[in-house]
């Protein structure tokens, strides 16, 4: 046999413990150096991203702000012009053409604003589009049909935005039901 394949390890020395006790704590020092640069890093990272975020929290309120005041600005843009007809209609000798001007630009506004009134009478009840006062008992239409809107219902775009107060028809009992 040769004399590497008899080779035995010797147990390491005192220095050579030491010295592999030394090259461990500087690996060691230059994880931890390097776990706090990362450390910190990350935490300039966190900041930065909190800062961004904080900004865009801002930016957002102003814009939301400013389309708030954009559309008051032009609901009382509309409600001045509205009240400058009504003090001209209620001067003028016959009121009736300053009225028609105001509900035609109530109209226009409606339409622009997508708007729509829901019509009733005559059409079955829906407790969606309607809210029932009340029911009259009537043989001359059909039963759950609405027969009187009492206040009008209102839609914009397809979202019901007031539902109509309306009567609605019931069929009259007989006597003979009724006892």
């Amino acid at each position: 046999m040769s004399a590497k394949q008899h080779t035995t390890k010797k147990p390491p020395t005192g220095k050579q413990k030491e010295k592999e006790a030394i090259d461990q704590t500087l690996t060691l020092k230059k994880e931890q150096e390097q776990l706090q640069l990362e450390l910190q890093q990350k935490k300039e990272q966190l900041l930065r991203c909190r800062a961004d975020f904080e900004n865009f929290q801002k930016r957002s309120g102003k814009e939301c702000q400013f389309r708030l005041d954009m559309v008051k600005e032009k609901y009382i843009s509309l409600l001045i012009d509205l009240r400058e007809l009504l003090h001209k209609a209620t001067n003028d000798e016959s009121p009736k053409e300053g009225l028609r001007l105001i509900v035609s630009q109530i109209d226009q506004f409606f339409a622009q604003e997508q708007i729509k009134s829901i019509d009733c009478v005559g059409h079955p009840f829906d407790h969606r589009k309607h809210h029932a006062i009340s029911t009259i008992e009537r043989d001359d239409c059909e039963e759950d049909h609405i027969v009187e809107e009492l206040k009008k219902g209102y839609m914009v775009e397809e979202k019901i935005f007031r539902p109509s107060h309306v009567i609605v028809a019931k069929k009259k009992e007989s006597k003979e039901n009724s006892k």
